[in-house]
């Protein structure tokens, strides 16, 4: 199944990101979270693809075991870091021997201590370039991200939407945002692709706030902002991470239900239908969107 495929018949969609683990220990968490999440009936998870390539046989192992193993549609991340032409199509060639058709192309962030990302020789330098090398290597269904609050490297959100319609144009099926926690944020980007020409469809990605500390490392590398209403919140329970936890799975369930629900742009003409979809990271654990997901269906209102 391919996830154009799935967003052309049905919404919403529901999918989770995970990480290759580097530990024993740490492959035993993510199987446990995925075996705890795959009876939730997920449209699709994705795996990331570590620094520079680091996690490249990792990922392709994963998304392949996924596959077999839990009968879940996987989406395997690819990055332009590290990488030539021929290694790319390589990756490709096994991804589809693993009957793996749904990819998530990134450009990729530079490896450690480079602070500038550099194509290597006979390797791609942007994502839209990826995007148009994908589509050439086969039936792939290619997905990209973008960024609700800018990405950090753009010089404003102007040249952001021509990067995303650039990549949009060289063949990508739908979008994935980067983590954000103002859905006013994300409509308003909602609106400026629009009017960019950008139509496909756009997955919010969001992520529960698990641990005070490490969301707001998070949130000050790819750019995202915090509301005060959260900040404050989190502030106050800090140092409980019972507390922590259920604040940050309540906003993110409130989140979700909003941005799911249909849209009333003005008295005078039908609502607009809700998100098409919530892809939730998941920092390899399932409990945090487990209890989302609860709350979604008791809610009832987010769904249909």
């Amino acid at each position: 199944m391919r996830i154009r495929e799935r967003l052309a018949h049905k919404r919403p969609v529901f999918s989770f990101e995970f990480f290759p683990p580097k530990t024993e220990k740490g492959e035993e968490v993510l199987w446990r979270s995925l075996e705890q999440l795959a009876p939730l009936g997920p449209d699709f998870v994705s795996v990331t693809y570590g620094a520079g390539g680091s996690t490249r046989a990792r990922t392709i192992e994963l998304v392949g075991n996924i596959k077999r193993r839990l009968g879940v549609e996987p989406m395997a991340h690819l990055t332009c870091v590290g990488a030539t032409r021929d290694e790319l199509a390589r990756v490709l060639d096994q991804l589809a021997e693993a009957e793996v058709y749904n990819i998530l192309a990134l450009r990729g962030d530079p490896p450690q201590g480079q602070e500038k990302f550099e194509a290597p020789p006979g390797g791609l330098r942007y994502a839209s370039e990826l995007v148009a090398f994908i589509r050439e290597r086969g039936d792939f269904c290619v997905g990209a991200a973008c960024y609700p609050e800018v990405h950090p490297e753009a010089a404003d959100g102007g040249a952001d939407l021509r990067n995303l319609r650039a990549k949009v144009d060289a063949g990508a099926d739908f979008l994935i945002t980067q983590l954000f926690f103002d859905n006013g944020s994300f409509h308003a980007f909602e609106r400026r692709a629009t009017e960019a020409g950008i139509t496909v469809p756009i997955i919010p990605g969001i992520m529960p706030v698990t641990n005070f500390e490490q969301i707001r490392r998070f949130t000050q590398m790819c750019g995202a902002s915090l509301p005060a209403s959260l900040q404050g919140r989190l502030a106050s329970v800090a140092e409980d991470p019972q507390e922590v936890f259920w604040a940050g799975v309540s906003y993110a369930a409130y989140q979700c239900r909003a941005l799911l629900q249909p849209v009333q742009a003005d008295p005078f003409t039908y609502p607009r239908p809700g998100v098409p979809g919530i892809h939730f990271y998941t920092l390899n654990r399932s409990p945090a969107t487990r209890a989302i997901f609860e709350i979604l269906q008791l809610s009832r209102a987010c769904y249909g």
